[in-house]
């Protein structure tokens, strides 16, 4: 009998539980009355907005520490390229790949090393420039005199002087034919899109000429040497593996990393 009664209370209980949730289903879905829309407010008034404003200088004028550093990692992404198409670096870099193929030594110095040394030589030459942009465009932004457009205006001043000189007026009437443009009455007037491509047209052709040059004597050594085996008969035999001593002693006796390095700071003192 107590089993009976405990069952039947549970039953009851289930039986509660299940219409209180059924009375609840239907509150829920009942339709409710009509809510007023709320009126319009007014527009605030230009300078009073509460939203999120962004701020180029600072409180001295100077530009603020976000804005530097959002410059900055934006130069870091963009340096790779800027590096290649307006330094000497592309001019050093090919001529010392031309070098190292000469030799005989796809591979060493590997790329790397080459890479470096184009990287701080590049440098080296670059140095009056890049000082000079220092002192007269990235200095009085970091201090608030100037804005920004200013100083990429007066940034690339310095640049424009250092191209000029070693592009030459073929590639720029090249780039200026290929854009539909009219011819610049000054060699100041030439726009930056025109002449950066010009410039590094002139300086591929020049890394060609002085890989060239290079690429002579070692030439003729091959040919010694695989006159010389053809003559013995050693047709078997590769040339390379006699050639390559030979031209590694030449290229270390007359000292061949010191010339080329001195050709190639002498090729940007003057004009090209």
């Amino acid at each position: 009998m107590a089993a009976l009664a405990f069952s039947v209370l549970v039953v009851l209980y289930l039986l509660l539980i299940s219409t209180s949730i059924s009375a609840h289903a239907l509150t829920g879905m009942l339709p409710m009355d009509p809510v007023d829309p709320t009126p319009p407010t007014d527009p605030t008034p230009p300078g009073e907005s509460d939203g999120v404003n962004v701020t180029v200088n600072g409180l001295t004028g100077s530009p603020s520490s976000s804005i530097v550093t959002l410059l900055a990692v934006t130069l870091l992404s963009v340096a790779p390229a800027l590096l290649l198409m307006m330094t000497s670096f592309t001019k050093i870099f090919v001529v010392l790949a031309m070098a190292r193929n000469a030799v005989g030594l796809p591979s060493i110095p590997p790329n790397q090393v080459l890479a470096g040394l184009a990287l701080f030589l590049s440098l080296f030459i670059m140095a009056p420039t890049l000082t000079e942009i220092n002192n007269i465009a990235v200095q009085p932004f970091l201090d608030g005199s100037i804005d920004i457009s200013r100083a990429f205006e007066l940034a690339g001043t310095p640049l424009r002087q250092f191209m000029l000189p070693h592009t030459r007026e073929a590639d720029i009437a090249l780039m200026t034919r290929a854009a539909e443009r009219e011819n610049p009455a000054t060699p100041e007037t030439v726009p930056m899109l025109t002449l950066i491509p010009a410039f590094m047209i002139s300086e591929l052709r020049a890394a060609f000429i002085i890989g060239f040059v290079i690429f002579i004597p070692f030439l003729i050594i091959d040919l010694v040497v695989a006159s010389a085996l053809m003559s013995m008969g050693m047709m078997m035999l590769p040339p390379v593996m006699i050639s390559l001593p030979f031209k590694i002693l030449l290229f270390v006796l007359v000292d061949g990393w010191g010339l080329i390095i001195t050709s190639l700071i002498q090729s940007y003192a003057g004009g090209p």
